[in-house]
């Protein structure tokens, strides 16, 4: 069993049966394995976090295969000015996606339905 905080088997067991788990605090608010085998069994219906222990994540990770999910940057300490930039990379990327233009590599995280872009190294193969 790995680490984990409030978010057990017996507290998402107390849940609503296909509830959604959104963790926006800290990854060891959560047993990670309890949240895998809440997805798989169905007791949840989705997770969605932007935080992950440990960081980055490793290849075996419960979370890079696990069902209904989505995971995304931790920006919660980001500057106003650093969360303007988000914003803008954000509104490229949509726009070079709409114009069929190629997206730069530091916004690109899959292509060709394989991991790519210049933190590739960093991602969920199985994700």
């Amino acid at each position: 069993m790995a680490e984990g905080g409030l978010f057990g088997d017996e507290l998402l067991g107390t849940m609503k049966r296909g509830a959604y788990l959104i963790n926006t605090a800290r990854a060891k608010i959560v047993d990670r394995d309890a949240v895998d085998r809440a997805l798989l069994g169905g007791q949840l219906a989705g997770y969605a976090g932007d935080v992950w222990y440990p960081r980055p994540a490793p290849a075996d990770h419960p979370w890079c295969t696990m069902p209904h999910h989505g995971m995304t940057p931790h920006i919660s300490r980001a500057s106003l000015s650093a969360q303007a930039r988000y914003a803008a990379g954000t509104r490229e990327i949509q726009e070079s996606w709409f114009a069929g233009r190629p997206i730069r590599d530091e916004y690109l995280i899959a292509d060709g339905g394989s991991l790519a872009g210049t933190g590739a190294h960093f991602y969920c193969v199985n994700n």
